[in-house]
């Protein structure tokens, strides 16, 4: 833990390169100067109202299905909000492809993961900001929302790191040996999936579509058959 710092994913990334840091380092942050969202947005927010961090890790698998590694870091976030919040009933806690994770149906959480290569080995930084006490003003879009403005105004944020990367730690031991239930479960906390969308993708027309499940490599499968590894996804509506 680091009082302030520009960003935790840029220092990771960096210690990754110089060849410094180990599987399994993590890097956290009371304050970011210069947060990094996804598609190098910029992410700030104010001391210690949020949950900053990054992590290491050296995946055993094909480099070709680390595109899964965004949607195991957002169920874990998914999973450990639900258990350390203890969410009531009528608040649902779920995911839209592939970096946010929504309270309510706004984004309470997002994440950047980011593959980095290393003398003799290669690897992934994973980012992730939980925005916990946050108020209404300091929100970067109207869209956003935190713990305390959905009635949550009591979390141990470091109880909720230490969650979020255990369950990580079983997702992704579960994702290594292949284990299938882990795209029915992300399923169930998609609020994508079934869902039309509108698909932002860099340099080129936007898409409109029904999204209806994920590939083996984390992308996003479309009705028309189209698989959508990266973009910005807008619900349009329910089927």
């Amino acid at each position: 833990m680091v009082e302030s710092t520009g960003s935790t994913q840029v220092d990771l990334v960096k210690e990754v390169r110089d060849g410094v840091a180990a599987h399994g380092d993590v890097l956290a942050t009371e304050f970011q100067l210069a947060g990094r969202g996804r598609l190098d947005r910029t992410f700030i927010a104010p001391v210690r109202s949020a949950l900053l961090f990054s992590f290491y890790i050296q995946p055993k698998s094909n480099g070709e299905r680390w595109g899964w590694l965004p949607l195991l870091a957002g169920q874990s976030v998914c999973r450990a909000v639900s258990e350390v919040l203890d969410i009531k009933s009528r608040d649902t806690v779920n995911l839209k492809w592939p970096n946010d994770i929504l309270l309510n149906d706004q984004k309470v959480a997002g994440l950047l993961a980011e593959r980095v290569e290393s003398p003799g080995s290669a690897g992934v930084v994973i980012g992730i900001g939980v925005n916990i006490y946050t108020r209404q003003e300091e929100l970067p879009v109207p869209s956003a929302t935190s713990f305390a403005l959905q009635g949550y105004s009591e979390c141990d944020r470091n109880e909720l790191l230490t969650q979020i990367l255990k369950s990580f730690s079983d997702h992704l031991e579960r994702w290594e040996n292949e284990d299938s239930s882990l795209l029915l479960e992300y399923t169930k906390v998609s609020a994508t999936i079934g869902r039309q969308v509108s698909i932002e993708i860099p340099g080129q027309s936007n898409v409109l579509s029904i999204a209806t499940g994920i590939d083996e490599s984390g992308a996003l499968v479309l009705e028309d058959g189209r698989h959508i590894t990266v973009g910005d996804v807008v619900h349009v509506s329910t089927l």
